[in-house]
């Protein structure tokens, strides 16, 4: 079987993702945000379009359920603009929903993942390719415990890979613990998402020991002195042996993050002077190619990619 990843208009084989943005939004909505909604296809166009122009192809938008994903408006700019795009399902942290809304959705939310991985998104036929989920501050709540352990039902019946926001680049470990403990899910279908926001080395070694993907996603967000770490945290990781288990990514969440075209304009040059052209090629081809592909499912059941 050749691996695919699963994008807005079908499943593609993982080869063809080109340089990847592994960490995105190009819609976005929560109430801890208010007014600073992403929301606009055109400015989103524009996004793409001049990531495309640095040479980007491809863009993992990590937006879950009930926070504006616009999956009908994600198909419409994969095809404008050229560019692969991968979107979500998944639940973020409870502070981003009506408690109403979690009340009805709750018992059955790896139904709720499995139905969008594999007939579609709120109606559209748009399929998501990634699962995700989000721990809290230094610890996993029990929003969290749940939202991670129907991900891990999820994946296993649909093979898709699991995605990690940790908050402030904390509880890495337990995520691990969690997922990949207690309910089984191979390490190298977990991507950890935001281990640069916490200078904590030793965490980010024994995380890639575990067999995880380790994103570093976020670059110049205005709360996050990110950028000036990176090079040295990515260097220590590669020299480690774990050059294969790195990925980049822009996390545009407000309209002001620079997000992808920076990553690509700015960072991937610094990154190419530190680490050589090679190891950053990795990082944004080879690495999210493997990261993002779908797993054959338990029992071959439907929906890993054909």
């Amino acid at each position: 079987m050749v691996a695919a990843v699963r994008t807005v208009l079908g499943d593609v084989p993982a080869a063809e993702l080109g340089v990847c943005d592994a960490h995105d939004h190009l819609f976005l909505r929560s109430p801890v945000l208010p007014g600073q909604e992403l929301d606009d296809p055109v400015a989103a166009a524009e996004r793409l379009r001049a990531f495309r122009g640095f040479g980007g192809r491809s863009v993992v938008q990590w937006t879950p359920y009930g926070m504006g994903r616009r999956a009908d408006a994600l198909a419409e700019l994969s095809r404008s603009t050229g560019t692969h795009v991968v979107a979500a399902t998944g639940l973020h942290q409870a502070v981003h929903y009506p408690a109403a809304l979690l009340d009805r959705i709750r018992d059955d939310l790896a139904s709720l993942f499995v139905s969008e991985l594999t007939a579609g998104i709120g109606g559209t036929t748009v399929r998501a390719g990634l699962i995700k989920v989000a721990g809290a501050f230094h610890t996993l709540d029990a929003h969290a415990r749940l939202t991670m352990t129907a991900a891990a039902e999820a994946h296993h019946r649909t093979g898709a890979p699991i995605a990690v926001h940790l908050e402030l680049g904390t509880a890495a470990l337990d995520v691990l613990d969690l997922l990949c403990g207690t309910s089984g899910v191979p390490p190298h279908r977990v991507i950890l998402g935001h281990l640069g926001r916490s200078p904590d080395g030793t965490e980010q070694l024994e995380a890639a020991r575990a067999g995880a993907f380790l994103a570093f996603d976020g670059p110049s967000r205005a709360h996050h002195a990110t950028d000036w770490r990176l090079p040295e945290e990515l260097a220590a990781l590669a020299g480690a042996g774990f050059g294969g288990q790195l990925l980049l990514g822009g996390d545009t969440t407000v309209p002001e993050t620079p997000g992808m075209p920076h990553l690509l304009r700015r960072l991937r040059p610094r990154l190419t002077e530190v680490l050589g052209a090679d190891a950053v090629d990795n990082m944004l081809v080879a690495n999210p190619a493997r990261a993002f592909a779908f797993a054959a499912p338990e029992g071959g059941g439907r929906g890993a990619p054909r």
